[in-house]
């Protein structure tokens, strides 16, 4: 029996215990109240940091929070922050989840945009509700915080469409159950979940017995028979291809956990391994089969030519958003295409509900060989800085010469617009982390990320946290950098200054007025936002290639040692190259007509 599927068979074994458990009552159980058994479940998930803001429906509880031993809270400066940075701390901490608390009503559906993002992009985050006693939701009065009309539900409404599991806690007798239910499908389906837990109920004692089985968070084991088949078509295929094969990895990959499978599969075969934009350092971007970005029409060249002249595409994890395909400009039939996804998997027109890629996988890789493909030149995945004749920091240059300066083990978060576009071809070192929100795109999203990626960093032993932000999107969620400095996080944060919104212009109205933005001095933010004295941070501003050059060579500067403040002023109307592209397409697609 494979290592895999005693694993299986075990997590199975314990759903069932789960199951039985409910049915049935053990004495002799350590009673234990609501608020601290979800506490317990958290601390096996190895969760290490809860964020939010405090209100009154929502205090009882975090006071066995604060008093918890391994579990922090982090107090945000708004909800919208406090879930963007719960969306990061589990982007970065993989096999755990991120966590939201707030407040009834005027609390959760401040942070609904940010539990919407973390849906989007398949984030694991529980989003907890301190909520009003079981007893005012059934009388219902004219409570601060309702909407006046009686409908105590409709908070409830507006989550159940940005959760993939709800559970909503109304009897002490079924809380552990219902606890239990949305963090498995948290964990299991890679998305968020809602919770409301009532004032009354945080205090109520339960039986502590079903802590002592762990949740799993394997998926349900592949049906044999099907599975048999669609392995025996995969092969088959790929005999067909004569090994023409090429590997398209993508964000699914990691949100699924199936790194070290893809690993294994990779280099066991030895076929090229390309990625999309979304699933950046899924793969080592050191490894030697290890092409670059695939993106469509937007692609480089001899990327483009490579993937799509290929005789069949295995694609693991693949979402097929505008702006992780080039706009929809994937060249590649379905006919020379098998999708590898989480709870399916598509064989050119044919899909098998259920037959999940963490069991297949490697029952894949078992039956290839390693092939005439490994022999096959790919592109070479690298970025050289451009020899430019004047000293104006260019989107051109900036990329290739921040590339210079990453570590292994850095954590990258780019923004949405300028920066996660540039970044795309530049290779990140080994054991890096790239986090992006290429999908949802809400702007200023990366510096509540940013917190919760830092936080994250340090529970997984990653190196630097390194942000690339442009000045549009920072003044949108600027209030968390005291948030960092209250923590004494340090990340290093570049702010791309170049006077408004670098993506909407080429989207749309690249001279109008309502792409400009006011200009703050940025290099004061630290200091007016926590950094009273100066002691915790360093801030700069870099108006050259020269003084840029000289900074990033700076050893004091890359041991970020305090938090650090990188004020880059660029050109208003220089964008990427791929974001030029994007726009372009974008712009055809979505056209304005006059009437």
């Amino acid at each position: 029996m494979s290592t895999q599927t005693a694993t299986s068979l075990q997590a199975e074994v314990n759903r069932l215990r789960l199951q039985l458990e409910s049915l049935q009552a053990k004495d002799g159980s350590e009673p234990i109240n609501v608020g601290d058994y979800l506490l317990a479940r958290l601390e096996q998930l190895k969760v290490t940091k809860m964020f939010g803001v405090p209100g009154d429906f929502n205090l009882g509880f975090l006071d066995l929070v604060e008093d918890h031993p391994s579990i922090d809270w982090v107090g945000n400066c708004n909800e919208l922050n406090a879930a963007y940075a719960a969306d990061g701390y589990a982007r970065v901490k993989e096999h755990s989840i991120g966590v939201v608390l707030t407040t009834f009503g005027v609390g959760e559906l401040s942070a609904i945009n940010g539990i919407a993002g973390a849906f989007s992009e398949m984030v694991p985050v529980l989003h907890i509700a301190g909520v009003p006693s079981i007893s005012q939701q059934k009388t219902k009065p004219m409570l601060h915080h309702t909407l006046g009309d009686g409908r105590y539900d409709a908070y409830i409404k507006a989550a159940e469409n940005f959760s993939i599991s709800t559970a909503i806690l109304t009897d002490k007798a079924t809380a552990a159950t219902e606890i239990d239910r949305v963090l498995t499908d948290c964990i299991t389906r890679a998305r968020p979940v809602y919770l409301t837990l009532p004032t009354n109920l945080v205090y109520e004692k339960i039986s502590s017995e079903r802590l002592k089985i762990p949740l799993s968070r394997l998926p349900p084991p592949n049906d044999p028979d099907t599975e048999s088949f669609v392995l025996d078509e995969v092969v088959k295929l790929v005999k067909d291809a004569a090994d023409d094969v090429v590997i398209l990895v993508d964000a699914c990959a990691i949100r699924h956990d199936v790194r070290a499978e893809v690993n294994e599969l990779i280099t066991k075969t030895g076929y090229p391994v390309f990625s999309a934009p979304m699933g950046k350092t899924a793969v080592s971007e050191n490894y030697e089969r290890y092409g670059g970005i695939y993106v469509g029409s937007i692609s480089h060249p001899d990327i483009k030519e490579q993937v799509e002249s290929a005789k069949l595409i295995l694609s693991i994890g693949c979402l097929k958003s505008d702006f992780n395909t080039g706009n929809f400009t994937y060249s590649i039939p379905t006919a020379r295409t098998v999708e590898l996804h989480s709870d399916h998997t598509k064989v050119q027109f044919a899909a098998y509900q259920g037959i999940g890629m963490k069991e297949l996988l490697p029952l894949l890789t078992a039956r290839l060989e390693r092939s005439a493909a490994s022999n096959v030149t790919i592109p070479d995945f690298s970025a050289a800085v451009p020899n430019e004749a004047d000293d104006v920091i260019s989107q051109a240059w900036f990329w290739p010469k921040m590339g210079t300066f990453f570590k292994p083990k850095d954590v990258i978060i780019a923004e949405t617009g300028t920066s996660s576009f540039g970044i795309l071809d530049i290779p990140l070192p080994e054991g890096s982390v790239f986090v992006s929100q290429i999908l949802w795109g809400s702007i200023g999203w990366t510096i509540g990320s940013t917190l919760g990626a830092a936080f994250a960093a340090q529970d997984v032993g990653l190196n630097r946290t390194i942000l690339f932000i442009g000045d549009g999107s920072l003044q949108l969620t600027v209030q968390e950098l005291s948030s960092m400095l209250r923590h004494k996080l340090k990340p290093i944060i570049f702010v791309l200054n170049n006077s408004g919104y670098t993506i909407e212009r080429f989207l749309h109205g690249k001279h109008r007025k309502y792409n400009d933005i006011a200009n703050w001095k940025w290099t004061s933010l630290l200091s007016v936002l926590g950094d009273q004295d100066g002691t915790l941070s360093k801030s700069y501003t870099v108006n050259n290639k020269e003084e840029l050059s000289a900074l990033l060579q700076d050893a004091t500067f890359a041991k970020a040692d305090k938090i650090q403040l990188v004020e880059v002023m660029m050109p208003m109307h220089d964008a990427p190259r791929a974001l030029v592209q994007q726009a372009e397409l974008s712009g055809k697609t979505n056209a304005y007509v006059a009437i």
